[in-house]
């Protein structure tokens, strides 16, 4: 079974049954172990059932009178165990209690009068964050490919990197959540399932049924296609996290195309990524755009998620990277070659050109992809710092790729 474990501390056994249902609601956490009670110090036995259910997060309902043996637990939980988030739950009109509670090691404050909706919010901030990192637990990486403007070359970008991926490391999902779905088509396959699929079978997926809905590639790589034509609903902050929750547990590397898409389901794909890269040429309108996007996706968060991808990359004399980032506020990270005279035919047949061993643009798809696979966190965090930002050792490939010519 899948999905967030979850804990259940309270003083209050008449609330355990109300708390799980909250729980249950979110369709996001599950309910792994409930206790009446508060632990008295750092050897009892309620510290030691919470690791032994392995739980994930842990929810202490902090009391509206006498919150002291609550506000202790955190500390406790804080001390003794690792890897654990800890969400305060109580009322929100108790400025000391919230004040407390997160200075005894609460990550999160949630609304007690807010039924399921605070905590499904607090779980999917929790499986945003986790899914950007890559811990001891071998979560994947994820790479999101969204489109300046139509036409940028979107998809062609997040197939061929998939696929050179697939190619060198091995284990990697393509998530095809543009609004018609072409990955598809790029790779001449033709799938019975897809995204839609698995958003509505949430309530009963597992490893074995997301298996099922995938459609693999001889080279190995997976694909959960996009939708056949327009569909008119999106999926909620809850079903997405659940679904990324088990997809990054599943595999190495995620690559998500987006394409042009530009809704709230494309700024929940971006909090879900370790990076966002906008497909974008060196014309005014993509640039105006990329510059647009950015801010879509990243007023008021403070990361730095975002690079750009130059597709169909000609140098420019006196025109550089820093003109770019100028306009845009964005990094280049890439720049592949304009190759449409063979990009052209592989698209129409079905055979990207990143399974070609002659072609330039095949050299840099696979450097962009070594690029992407060895990039370090930032401090820690989930951001990424790229070799071609800062030290970084040669590779015989890289040096073939246009983001490094003239350089």
């Amino acid at each position: 079974m899948h999905g967030i474990a979850v804990a259940l501390l309270t003083e209050d056994r008449e609330r355990l049954s109300t708390l799980q249902n909250r729980v249950e609601a979110t369709r996001l956490g599950r309910a792994v172990f409930s206790h009446a009670g508060f632990p008295a110090g750092p050897t009892d036995s309620i510290l030691r059932q919470l690791q032994d259910s392995k739980a994930e997060v842990v929810v202490v309902d902090i009391p509206t009178r006498d919150p002291q043996h609550a506000i202790r637990t955190i500390e406790l939980i804080k001390s003794t165990t690792l890897q654990i988030a800890i969400f305060a739950n109580g009322e929100m009109t108790l400025p000391a209690n919230i004040v407390a509670s997160m200075r005894a090691g609460a990550g999160e404050y949630i609304d007690d009068s807010a039924g399921s909706d605070a905590l499904l919010e607090a779980l999917t901030r929790y499986s945003s964050s986790r899914a950007r990192s890559v811990g001891a637990g071998g979560r994947a990486r994820v790479f999101t490919f969204l489109s300046a403007k139509g036409g940028s070359g979107c998809t062609t970008a997040a197939v061929n990197t998939a696929l050179a991926l697939q190619q060198a490391y091995g284990d990697v999902a393509l998530l095809d959540f543009a609004p018609i779905g072409h990955a598809s088509l790029h790779l001449n396959l033709r799938p019975q399932f897809g995204v839609l699929d698995a958003l509505q079978n949430l309530h009963r997926m597992d490893v074995s049924l997301l298996d099922g809905l995938m459609t693999a590639t001889k080279e190995g790589l997976h694909l959960l296609a996009g939708p056949q034509q327009p569909y008119p609903t999106e999926p909620t902050p809850g079903e997405l996290a659940r679904l990324f929750d088990l997809v990054v547990n599943h595999y190495r590397f995620v690559v998500v195309d987006a394409s042009s898409r530009l809704d709230p389901t494309t700024r929940l794909l971006s909090d879900l990524s370790n990076a966002v890269l906008l497909v974008a040429q060196t014309d005014v309108v993509s640039l105006w755009s990329v510059g647009r996007i950015h801010t879509f996706l990243e007023e008021g968060t403070g990361r730095d998620r975002l690079r750009v991808v130059l597709n169909r990359y000609k140098k420019i004399p006196g025109f550089t990277d820093e003109d770019v980032q100028q306009v845009t506020s964005c990094k280049v990270l890439w720049k592949v070659p304009n190759a449409f005279q063979v990009v052209s035919p592989s698209i129409d047949h079905g055979t990207p050109i990143v399974l070609q061993e002659g072609p330039e643009i095949s050299r840099s798809y696979r450097a962009l992809a070594e690029t992407l696979a060895e990039a370090s966190h930032s401090d820690g965090g989930p951001d990424l710092v790229y070799g071609q930002e800062g030290a970084r050792k040669k590779a015989p490939s890289l040096k073939l790729s246009p983001a490094r010519a003239g350089q």
